[in-house]
C-alpha cells in the first residue's frame, strides 16, 4: 500500500462523517420544510397543501419512475394488500401533521412525534407478537409518561390539536411498521405510491377549501414537496453511509430545530412540561435503538430507528 493510499479506517471514518453531514443536513431540510408547512397553513387548508405539494414531488419523481421502469415496476411491487395500508397510513400521517401544525406550536407536534419509535416497539408486540424484553417494555412505559407529561391531560389543557398530534404519531407508527415488511420493495416504488395517494385525496379535499394562491404561496406549496423529497434522499444515504449507531443520535436535532423555528418565526416559547416531556421520549427512544443494537445483530431497516430514517414526519 503506497503512503498516498488511505487505509480502510481512514475510509470508514470518512464515509461516517459524510453520513453525519448528510443525516444533519436532511434533519435540517425536513425541519425547514415542517415550518414552512406549517406557515402554509395560516392561509391554505391542508387539502390543498397535500394536493400541490404531490404535484410538485410527482413531477421531480416523473424522470426516476420512467428510470426504474415505470408503470409497469409499479404493477410488479409486491404484497399488493399491505402496499394499499400503506399508501393509508401514509396519507393519514401527512394530513394529521398539517392539521396538527396548524394548531399547535412546531415544537409540540415534533415531541408527540418523536414518540413514534416507542410506539412501534409496543405495536410490534402486541400486533406482530414480537419479543419485546423487559428493559424495552421500561422504555416504552417510559416514554408514554414522557408524552403525559408533553400532553398534560385535564379539561383546561386538553387540546383538539394535541390529540390530533398524537393520532398523527400513531399514524407515523404504523407507517415505521408497514414499511418493516415492505422492505424488499424499492424505495422509488413506495415514495410514488405513497406520492400519489396523497395527491388524490387532496385533489378531492382541495376544491372544498379552495384559494387561489398567489405566487409566492404557490411558490411555497410547491417547495414542500421538493425539499420533502430532497431531504428523504440525504437522510436514506447518510443511513447507506455510515452505521445507524453514528448517524441516528442527529435526528434528535429535529427537536433543537422545531424550538428555534418555532420561537424566531412564529414567537412559541416551549413550555417546561414540553421539553421535560422531550427529554424523557429521546431518552426512551434511544435506549430502544442502543438495546436493538446489543442484542444480536440485526440486518439493516430490522431496527425502529431505522425506520424513522426512512419515514420522518412531515
Amino acid at each position: 500500500m503506497s503512503a498516498s493510499s488511505p487505509t480502510v479506517p481512514a475510509r470508514q471514518l470518512s464515509s461516517s462523517v459524510l453520513g453525519i453531514l448528510l443525516m444533519i443536513l436532511g434533519i435540517f431540510l425536513y425541519s425547514a420544510n415542517d415550518t414552512l408547512g406549517k406557515w402554509l397553513t395560516a392561509t391554505y387548508s391542508v387539502g390543498m397543501i397535500m394536493l400541490l405539494r404531490s404535484i410538485a414531488a410527482m413531477v421531480v419523481l416523473g424522470p426516476f419512475i420512467h428510470k426504474h421502469g415505470g408503470i409497469a415496476t409499479l404493477k410488479k411491487a409486491p404484497r399488493p394488500g399491505l402496499q394499499l395500508l400503506r399508501v393509508a397510513v401514509t396519507v393519514g400521517e401527512i394530513g394529521f401533521f398539517y392539521w396538527s401544525v396548524s394548531l399547535l406550536p412546531l415544537a409540540d407536534v415534533m415531541t408527540y412525534y418523536l414518540a413514534g419509535p416507542i410506539y412501534v416497539v409496543a405495536l410490534s408486540a402486541l400486533l406482530l407478537k414480537e419479543k419485546v424484553d423487559g428493559p424495552r417494555w421500561a422504555a416504552v412505559i417510559a416514554g408514554f409518561i414522557g408524552v403525559v407529561i408533553v400532553l398534560q391531560p385535564s379539561s383546561e389543557s386538553l387540546s383538539w390539536g394535541a390529540l390530533i398530534a398524537i393520532g398523527g404519531s400513531l399514524f407515523f407508527a404504523a407507517l415505521m411498521i408497514v414499511t418493516r415488511q415492505l422492505r424488499g420493495t424499492p424505495d422509488s416504488t413506495l415514495l410514488t405510491f405513497s406520492t400519489m395517494a396523497t395527491l388524490a385525496v387532496g385533489a378531492v379535499l382541495a376544491p372544498f377549501t379552495w384559494t387561489t394562491p398567489t405566487p409566492l404561496g404557490l411558490a411555497g406549496l410547491a417547495l414542500i414537496g421538493v425539499v420533502a423529497l430532497v431531504a428523504q434522499l440525504c437522510v436514506t444515504r447518510s443511513l447507506r453511509l455510515a452505521p445507524a449507531s453514528v448517524v441516528v443520535p442527529y435526528q434528535y436535532t429535529m427537536l433543537i430545530w422545531a424550538v428555534v423555528f418555532g420561537y424566531f418565526i412564529f414567537g412559541d416559547t416551549p413550555r417546561i412540561s414540553m421539553l421535560i416531556g422531550a427529554v424523557i421520549i429521546i431518552a426512551a427512544g434511544f435506549y430502544i435503538f442502543l438495546r436493538e443494537q446489543r442484542t444480536g445483530s440485526p440486518k439493516p431497516g430490522d431496527t425502529v430507528i431505522e425506520e424513522v430514517g426512512d419515514n420522518v414526519p412531515g
